[in-house]
């Protein structure tokens, strides 16, 4: 996937597309809360913002309803966005790590699947 940056409204709209598989864009606006949904024009707008940027993909077309798919996992567009995150501090990624300790939101097990992870990483480095 090139390295497209993702809004909110794009990411909402791609964990419908995660959850639910392939969809139109009226049902992609009815999974969301029936408070706070957005028009349905502007989900067909970031619904197309999405294709252009390779994120979806039409995939068959039913009447005058376009059906689209995923064209990247939430994988792809979760590391695309720690990545982007990372380059915001220069690749210092202590600073984050700090920042997410002093939060709260990184817990003791988030460490040790981390450290679990870079072991991983140095074996499969090492072997090269």
């Amino acid at each position: 996937m090139a390295q497209a940056k993702l809004a909110k409204l794009e990411l909402q709209i791609m964990e419908i597309f995660w959850k639910k598989g392939a969809c139109a864009v009226r049902e992609i606006r009815e999974a969301f809360p029936e408070r706070g949904r957005p028009a349905y024009t502007t989900v067909q707008t970031t619904v197309y913002r999405l294709e252009r940027k390779k994120a979806l993909r039409r995939v068959k077309q039913i009447g005058n309803a376009n059906v689209f798919e995923a064209a990247i996992s939430r994988d792809e567009a979760q590391r695309s966005f720690v990545d982007e995150l990372l380059s915001l501090f220069k690749g210092r990624a202590k600073l984050v790590m700090a920042h997410l300790v002093e939060s709260g939101e990184l817990t003791l097990e988030d460490i040790k699947e981390a450290e679990k992870t870079l072991r991983t990483h140095l074996r499969k480095e090492r072997s090269k």
